[in-house]
């Protein structure tokens, strides 16, 4: 197998690990193995922005002379908030750091698991069967059409002369339908509903004519939640960049676009983990099946008036490689190994005795 795609395993007879080649993958004589590749980190960003809009009511003039509702505008307004600002770290393919496993005839190829993106996930762990459920996508609700207050109005309200009388005629029709609902709930009506359920029905209905009816006045809010997400390639220390920018009327802006005010991110490598020792000329040859030892750093995300979002992360690029060394697979045991396939790191190290 000169290729490894997508989830790939290979079984063969236990022997000695050791006669198996371990090489940084494009060398020569590289013609029956397994290609697996190792992760560089990624801190993906999630934003959620909320886009709020007023739309003045029809007679949003008289609001406060008939149902004593103050300060409402006649301008239709729109303006955007970030609700959510979150961030994680995911694993991407190295193409710096894949490895090809060669497999002898009479030899040990381990039982490898990799990602579908070719990330090594495990070694000599039994593939198991629908580990992850389903995602169950629950059909979209459709939204609830909102009724037309024309249709609650009466005939004397439709028939009037002027937008005054008209609104004066609607607030009306509200306090009489504020009465209703109140000698509902005393019990003072001749044709009290039967029983509770109809009792709430007839209520519901009552409300949703005076919410619409009332609208007519206050106006109308709608809400829009939209999500963005930004990537960001750690490679050193950053004191203060850009990831984006936020405007109030605009919204999640692009990071050349001055029309928002920037939304900054600093990362710091607290270093964890030992700087790699600088390579000689001669490559050194791969004894064992690489791994990842990241390094923590520390995220945050911020704008002016405060912090947003922080926490640490464990990235590879600050972190250095090491090897399973050809040790650990003796001839009389077969040693698991599981990875995280987010930063290429050991998770945990088993071993089986055969009988």
């Amino acid at each position: 197998m000169k290729r490894s795609i997508a989830i790939i395993s290979i079984l063969f007879s236990v022997n000695a690990f050791a006669q198996t080649d371990v090489s940084l993958y494009g060398e020569k004589n590289q013609e029956y193995g397994v290609t697996y590749a190792l992760p560089k980190s990624v801190i993906e960003i999630e934003v959620e922005a909320v886009k709020t809009t007023y739309t003045p009511g029809e007679f949003c003039k008289y609001a406060d002379r008939y149902l004593r509702l103050t300060n409402i505008s006649d301008i239709k307004e729109e303006h955007w908030d970030l609700s959510s600002v979150k961030a994680k770290c995911i694993g991407v393919p190295d193409s710096s750091k894949t490895y090809f496993v060669g497999l002898k005839k009479g030899t040990l190829a381990p039982l490898m698991e990799l990602t579908e993106d070719g990330i090594i996930k495990s070694i000599n762990v039994p593939l198991t069967k629908n580990t992850i459920p389903p995602t169950v996508v629950a059909p979209a609700t459709p939204k609830k059409a909102r009724p037309n207050a024309r249709d609650f109005m009466t005939e004397d309200i439709l028939m009037a002369s002027s937008s005054a009388k008209m609104a004066e005629l609607v607030a009306k029709q509200i306090y009489q339908i504020r009465e209703s609902k109140s000698s509902l709930l005393k019990g003072e009506v001749e044709n009290m509903p039967k029983d509770g359920a109809s009792l709430k029905l007839v209520l519901e209905k009552l409300e949703e004519q005076e919410e619409v009816m009332t609208e007519l006045f206050s106006g109308t809010i709608e809400k829009e939640v939209k999500t963005y997400k930004f990537t960001i390639v750690p490679t050193q220390d950053v004191n203060k960049a850009i990831a984006f920018r936020f405007s109030k009327k605009l919204g999640i802006l692009a990071l050349n676009d001055l029309g928002g005010a920037p939304v900054y991110y600093t990362l710091t490598n607290l270093k964890t983990v030992p700087e790699a020792a600088p390579q000689t000329d001669k490559p050194k040859k791969i004894e064992g099946i690489v791994y990842n030892v990241p390094g923590k750093a520390h995220f945050s995300i911020f704008t002016s008036q405060g912090k947003l979002f922080e926490d640490d992360f464990m990235i590879t690029q600050f972190g250095n490689t090491d090897t399973l060394t050809k040790s650990l697979f003796e001839k009389k045991s077969v040693v698991k190994v599981t990875f995280n396939p987010s930063s290429g790191a050991v998770i945990k190290v088993d071993r089986d005795t055969l009988d």
